[in-house]
């Protein structure tokens, strides 16, 4: 039997009898949205104290600590949207956005300006890379990234596209503005940079491979006979580092402020999501090993 109140009244919102032990928190969430269509499983959080922590959907009831009778909590979480949607719509932006300032299109720069393309080749090659970098990531959350049913709240996905557009913009400005100057050290450091760009974009992309259900057997992520996954024997989440590869090498082929901004900004957070990983592998697996560090090889 399962009782749930409202965690912030404390009001009784269903009494569910006839829930089997064996039973998990989605099947709870399952016969709640029955009673309540309107909470679906998405937007319900389910705690056993008021302030708890959120029960995970593949939690089965006769594991937790609760007698013939579970009083559970229930909050709602708001609007949500699945991960799929989230990933589509925070890439699809930048790649739009900076097609925009690219082709220069009137009411961004100078009428004079409106259609015509830079004179340095540097800024065609940059455009070709962002593209390449964003059309990438949409092709993975189409074909490559598996989402579990988990979702995420309307007003985050608000405020991450208003960031990764926001900066897509901010930076698109600057490197398609008609006073843009070229690298200091001009072809051979903007090709040098492409060349590391090209490397991080195709070792990121093998990373992603390797998180396929096809590898679920693998307790933990390990290095295969591609070249690009043997950073997996030095950390935890190379994705991650081949990420931030990504951009620091953008950053040095355009030599633009707000990409470098975009880049300390974007490497400080997944080095959070990184170390987070990082404990949650060194916590689960015992064995786990331990020249591993999260993000940076060797250093962090």
């Amino acid at each position: 039997v399962v009782e749930v109140l409202d965690a912030k009244t404390r009001e009784q919102l269903c009494f569910l009898d006839k829930v089997e032990p064996h039973s998990t928190i989605g099947d709870i969430k399952s016969l709640f949205y029955k009673l309540y269509p309107r909470w679906y499983p998405a937007r319900q959080s389910l705690t056993l104290d008021p302030k708890g922590k959120f029960l995970r959907d593949e939690e089965i009831l006769q594991s937790l600590p609760v007698g013939t009778t579970a009083t559970m909590y229930f909050k709602d979480l708001g609007p949500q949207l699945g991960w799929t949607t989230v990933f589509f719509a925070e890439n699809i932006g930048p790649l739009l956005i900076y097609l925009l300032f690219y082709f220069r299109v009137p009411y961004i720069y100078s009428d004079r300006c409106a259609f015509t393309s830079s004179p340095h080749k540097v800024v065609t090659m940059a455009c070709v890379c962002h593209t390449f970098h964003y059309l990438k990531r949409l092709i993975e959350t189409i074909f490559v990234h598996r989402f579990s049913h988990g979702s995420m709240p309307l007003r985050t996905i608000v405020k991450n596209c208003l960031y990764y557009w926001g900066f897509s913009a901010w930076l698109a400005y600057y490197i398609n503005h008609p006073l843009y100057t070229p690298p200091s050290y001009g072809e051979v450091q903007v090709h040098y940079a492409m060349v590391i760009f090209a490397i991080c974009e195709m070792g990121n992309f093998s990373i992603h491979l390797t998180y396929l259900p096809a590898h679920a057997l693998i307790r933990f992520p390990v290095p295969s006979k591609n070249p690009f996954t043997w950073l997996f024997f030095f950390v935890s989440c190379p994705n991650h580092t081949y990420e931030v590869g990504t951009w620091v090498s953008f950053s040095i082929m355009t030599q633009c402020l707000p990409v470098a901004v975009f880049t300390v900004l974007g490497f400080i957070q997944m080095t959070v999501w990184a170390k987070g990983k990082h404990r949650a592998y060194v916590r689960e697996f015992k064995d786990y090993p331990a020249v591993r560090v999260a993000i940076i090889p060797l250093i962090l």
